[in-house]
């Protein structure tokens, strides 16, 4: 058999898309149900309206004035006890994608999928962040925050061009304070979350491994409107890329590419099918150099 004869079918087996697995999501279910989750407690300057679960856990320390529009509380269950576990193991799988590409500490301006380091600084959004899918239904951003997260009073975050597989992680390495009106995506802290108030968080959830949650009259939800681009930060849906971790568990992340690589690197499908190319090129090239050959013996 020739390799003109096999390279369909073997486009067909490895490029034209990937295997369906289960696996692992980013966020496991007990954990997706919350919208806030602190380990020490959550408190509240009422009335705070949340859209999901709200709980604590190893401490059962939760404040009250909540208009629950979905969910409920959830003061050291077994739910909450499972989702704080979830929460170390998101943590440490987000941490498995590596520092990612540097940026400044500021994130105001146009930013595409991609995973993201970003370094301490007075703040880490002092204007509209604006999150562009280009295109990308299942678009991903990992914002892997060396320290803490801030945001100034005139901060924004709006997500665009994609769809209903997007997610948005914000992993943060010590605290996270949101004094913006609006913000958008999973806040996986170590320390404390709080806001200054008001805050809007319509599609997403506030999680804290270590420490608390402090809400003033804020809304949260993970209600994600449908086409908002937030979708997927309820867990991940269809087109994911799988990852084996370091103690075998097979976990499933949203496809991303940095914003340096978008327009440069092809994607594995596009490089089979230019090897195809060359080797035909090649096999012909080859061929028309024997009908040309002087050794060849002309026909009578």
């Amino acid at each position: 058999m020739t390799a003109s004869k096999f390279a369909i079918p073997l486009c067909v087996a490895l490029a034209c898309g990937p295997s369906v697995v289960m696996a692992d999501p980013i966020l496991a279910p007990d954990l997706a149900s919350f919208a806030v989750l602190g380990a020490t407690g959550v408190t509240n300057v009422p009335m705070s309206t949340i859209g999901g679960n709200l709980g604590s856990s190893p401490n059962a320390s939760v404040d009250g004035g909540y208009i629950f529009t979905a969910g409920s509380l959830q003061a050291n269950t077994l739910t909450a006890q499972q989702a704080q576990l979830d929460l170390d193991a998101a943590i440490t799988d987000l941490g498995l994608l590596g520092p990612g590409l540097l940026l400044g500490a500021d994130l105001t301006g146009t930013i595409f999928p991609g995973v993201y380091a970003v370094p301490a600084g007075p703040t880490n959004l002092s204007g509209a962040l604006i999150l562009d899918g280009q295109g990308n239904a299942n678009a991903a951003w990992v914002f892997q925050m060396a320290s803490t997260l801030i945001t100034s009073t005139t901060s924004s975050v709006s997500v665009i061009n994609t769809g209903a597989g997007a997610g948005i992680y914000w992993n943060v390495a010590d605290a996270a304070t949101l004094d913006g009106p609006t913000f958008a995506g999973n806040v996986l802290a170590d320390k404390l979350i709080s806001s200054d108030g008001d805050l809007t968080l319509a599609c997403g959830r506030l999680l804290s491994a270590t420490a608390q949650v402090t809400l003033i009259q804020d809304t949260i939800s993970i209600g994600c409107e449908a086409g908002s681009g937030g979708e997927g930060s309820n867990g991940f849906s269809g087109g994911l890329d799988v990852t084996t971790t370091p103690d075998g568990r097979e976990v499933a992340f949203l496809p991303f590419a940095p914003i340096s690589d978008i327009a440069d690197v092809p994607e594995p499908g596009t490089l089979l099918l230019l090897g195809f190319g060359l080797a035909g090129l090649l096999a012909s090239r080859r061929k028309l150099l024997a009908t040309r050959s002087p050794n060849r013996k002309r026909p009578k």
